[in-house]
This record gives C-alpha cells, sequence and structure tokens, in this order.
C-alpha cells in the first residue's frame, strides 16, 4: 500500500515515540488520513498512536479540532496559522503529547499564483514545547506525488520530535 522508505520511516517514527512514551495524533486535510495510515501499518503503533481527525473540509477543521473560522477566512485554509492551528486543535482534542497536521493543495486544480499545486504546510505540537509549522513547495508533481511527498516530509519532521 505504501512505499517501502514511507514505511521504514513510520517505523523509526513509532520506535521513536514508543522508547520516549509519547503518544500521536493526527489533523489531515490534503494527506485524507494518510498519514495516520502509514503510522499504523506499523506493528505495535497501538502503544503509540491515539487518534487522527480527517479535517478536509473547513467546517470539518473548525468542529472537529477548533480552527477558528476566521483564521481560515483571513488566512485561507492552506497557510501556516491554520496549520499550526490544525496542529495546536488536535493535540487540544486528544490524548496524546504531539500532533501533526497538514493542509495543502493537491491538485490538479485548486492553485494560484500566491497559493500554487503542491504548496503544504506541516505543523507540529507537543505538549511540553511551543508548536511549529514548516511550508513545502513540491510542484505540481501530481496529486498523488504531493500527498506522498507530504507524508514523507511530515514523517521526516516527527523522526525529529524529541
Amino acid at each position: 500500500m505504501f512505499p517501502s522508505d514511507i514505511l521504514v520511516s513510520a517505523g523509526r517514527v513509532v520506535a521513536k515515540l514508543r522508547a520516549a512514551h509519547l503518544k500521536i495524533t493526527t489533523a489531515e486535510s490534503c494527506t485524507g488520513g494518510l498519514i495516520a495510515g502509514a503510522i499504523t501499518t506499523v506493528a505495535g503503533s497501538s502503544y503509540v498512536f491515539d487518534q487522527g481527525f480527517v479535517t478536509y473540509a473547513n467546517s470539518a477543521k473548525t468542529a472537529m479540532i477548533g480552527v477558528d473560522a476566521g483564521l481560515i477566512r483571513e488566512y485561507g485554509a492552506v497557510s501556516a496559522e491554520v496549520g499550526r492551528a490544525m496542529a495546536d486543535g488536535a493535540l487540544k482534542a486528544a490524548a496524546a503529547d504531539v500532533a501533526v497536521a497538514v493542509t495543502g493543495i493537491a491538485g490538479p486544480g485548486g492553485g494560484t499564483p500566491e497559493k500554487p499545486v503542491g504548496l503544504v504546510f506541516i505543523g507540529i505540537a507537543f505538549r511540553k514545547a511551543p508548536s511549529h509549522v514548516q511550508r513545502f513547495e513540491f510542484g505540481d508533481i501530481g496529486r498523488e506525488g504531493v500527498r506522498l511527498a507530504t507524508v514523507r516530509e511530515a514523517l521526516v519532521l516527527l523522526e525529529r520530535v524529541g
């Protein structure tokens, strides 16, 4: 189902979180649950995975993880501000220590000159440290390409947790 490099990276994330006795939650828009899927493919993930939120619609971002609708109106759903709010909101809604959130434009349509296809923001939130968000521009590499590139980068960021 997943390419081998994603499975290897997910395995390292699970091992690292398990060794640190940390639980994780996900909030996913453009990946539609692929990050949660990659993590839970790993045997032993039940020790570290709390729950995942697929918040594809803006209303879901607001209802499920408390992203302020005004923030979405002001900055757009695909923005650093919303990516951070998604990570922070998922952490508050779950019994987890760390959250990863993604929002982006997978394409093929939906891009603009300011926010092109392939633009993705990945937010990481922690119970005991400041949250942060990172911007990625994968380019118009196809919908599946953007989604898998996002999963890869999210797992790389999670490997650095701790």
